[in-house]
């Protein structure tokens, strides 16, 4: 019995010990209600030359309801293709367990702003919020992402997602597979 309490006690501990600490952007809590999000993670990362692209998660919680933020980041010398979110607009994630999750975009269109700088890239900046479906939220939480598949207005892009970025943009370690195992519990009680 006393090994058994012993065992008990270490799984405890270790499962303390894997969560990560939750860091918001924005905690607010006030008389209209409780608005919260987690700092920004680069779940995707593709450098190439002149051109590269950077998508980063971050989870809110508006009166305890879950949902998704995603800010796309595209940067080139070139011509960048215009993608854009709307009402039909989804991701897919499919998780380590086979299990496919859809995440549905609100009703908002968007099909991002154009920013220039001052070495001649051309930058364009996507952002969008998407909502879990019912019942998906447990599988998030106990199993890792394998891939991704963003259906934007005119087409679908599929992404791998990998275990640990050590990102090019900010020289940070970022572990996009276990994204949502380490993050829910932030804004989901």
């Amino acid at each position: 019995m006393k090994n058994l309490f012993l065992i008990v006690i270490f799984l405890y501990n270790l499962n303390v010990v894997a969560q990560k600490p939750c860091e918001f952007s924005v905690n607010v809590k006030d008389s209209i209600g409780t608005y919260k999000e987690t700092k920004s993670a680069i779940v995707h990362e593709f450098v190439f030359g002149n051109t590269s692209k950077h998508i980063f998660f971050a989870l809110t919680s508006t009166d305890d309801m879950p949902s998704l933020s995603v800010l796309i980041i595209q940067k080139s010398k070139d011509f960048l293709k215009v993608n854009c979110f709307d009402k039909n607009s989804r991701i897919y994630l499919q998780l380590e367990n086979n299990k496919v999750i859809t995440l549905i975009a609100s009703e908002q269109e968007n099909c991002g702003t154009p920013v220039s700088d001052d070495l001649g890239f051309n930058n364009r900046i996507l952002s969008g919020n998407f909502f879990f479906v019912k019942g998906t939220i447990d599988d998030l939480k106990t199993s890792p992402v394998s891939s991704m598949r963003i259906k934007f207005s005119t087409e679908s892009q599929d992404f791998i997602i990998k275990k640990q970025i050590v990102s090019e943009m900010d020289q940070q370690t970022y572990f996009p597979s276990s994204y949502f195992i380490d993050f829910l519990s932030c804004v989901i009680d």
